[in-house]
């Protein structure tokens, strides 16, 4: 059955890489670290399903974008594709994902798509987001085990009237015993204008810093990783002021967080999403320093996060100039696209297995 499995994901994977190569030779296709480790914001991830307690009408076969059943599955499947494509030889071993309504969607997700044939479990709790949207975790069952999850209440002392989604919180354990703090994050929206919405992220990353400062103080020298749709470009004052993740990677310390993507976007230059026409990067990975310790039996570089930008997931840029992520819909539109983001994914490496960034295997 594994030789099976192993054959189906090397057949789909040239297909899609196939593709990728006949369409654009830029395409980089990075060395896969020995735990892969994926967040996708999957754009409105709706069932058909009228919740009557939260505000999904929209996403009904009666609502203004008829949302029907061929095309909620049609973009399961595109999200089962995203995921192998990440994945590469092997799928991701863990996933975390927002812009889903409920547990539901992540159950068919794994049930009837090409995941159904990899043993992937679900991390979910409700979120009292008025649209309804959760954030959730994906894991293989043969290389994580979850010790303990919950979700992390972000409840705004100035604007109690407005919910906004949980951050959930796993620690869990790699089948080659490495212990992991995880954090899922889909922090609140710029709509309304960067200002006017600036103090709920900070106040996000206000609960979150919490939370790793007792990580810190309990454990030395965690693996923590954050993840998630922040709504905020690595270098915001959320970032910066109050979560504190360094964009320095010269002397590392254990104790102290690091943000892979500041260096992503502002050395490299690379973005997950596209608004007036600027790249950046809001889809980010912050670790603690003790994974990028070369000595820490799990460890990575600061070169080893990266966007999936692959040209599947692109179209045209009708209103700039280049291209822009493949969407779901254009205003009321269906676009049969993917997400308006690209999905960012993280490798980890044991012991002294890391390989030089550079060597690329399309080189």
């Amino acid at each position: 059955m594994k030789k099976i499995i192993r054959i189906s994901i090397t057949l789909l994977f040239i297909l899609i890489f196939g593709e990728i190569r006949s369409q654009n030779s830029d395409f980089k296709e990075y060395p896969r670290g020995d735990m892969r480790i994926m967040f996708y914001n999957c754009e409105n991830l709706f069932d058909c399903e009228n919740d009557s307690l939260k505000k999904d009408d929209d996403f009904t076969p009666e609502g203004v974008k008829y949302w029907s059943f061929s095309r909620y599955h049609k973009k399961l499947h595109n999200i089962s594709k995203v995921i192998a494509a990440v994945g590469q030889w092997e799928l991701p071993e863990i996933i975390g994902v927002c812009e889903i309504e409920n547990l539901t969607v992540l159950e068919e997700l794994i049930r009837f798509t090409g995941l159904k044939k990899y043993p992937y479990k679900i991390i979910h709790f409700d979120s009292p987001d008025n649209r309804g949207i959760d954030v959730g975790l994906l894991y293989r069952r043969d290389k994580f085990i979850p010790i303990s999850f919950q979700p992390v209440h972000v409840r705004f002392p100035f604007e109690e009237n407005k919910p906004t989604r949980d951050i959930l919180y796993v620690k869990g354990m790699s089948n080659r015993n490495d212990t992991f703090h995880i954090f899922v994050n889909h922090w609140p929206s710029r709509w309304g204008g960067q200002a006017e919405t600036d103090r709920k992220r900070m106040y996000a990353a206000f609960v979150l810093k919490h939370k790793t400062d007792s990580i810190f103080k309990a454990d030395k020298s965690p693996n923590i990783i954050i993840m998630g749709d922040l709504n905020d470009y690595p270098d915001n004052n959320s970032m910066i002021k109050v979560l504190k993740a360094k964009t320095e990677f010269e002397s590392i310390e254990d104790e102290k967080l690091y943000n892979l993507s500041y260096y992503l976007q502002f050395v490299k230059g690379e973005g997950s999403l596209k608004h007036d026409g600027v790249w950046g990067i809001i889809d980010q990975f912050v670790i603690s320093g003790n994974i990028l310790n070369p000595v820490s039996k799990i460890h990575c570089t600061k070169d080893d996060a990266h966007i999936f930008n692959a040209p599947f997931l692109s179209e045209r840029d009708e209103t700039h100039t280049g291209i822009i992520p493949f969407r779901t819909y254009i205003g009321f539109k269906f676009n049969d696209g993917y997400s308006d983001h690209y999905p960012a994914y993280l490798d980890l490496w044991h012991e002294k297995s890391t390989p030089n960034p550079e060597n690329l295997l399309n080189n």
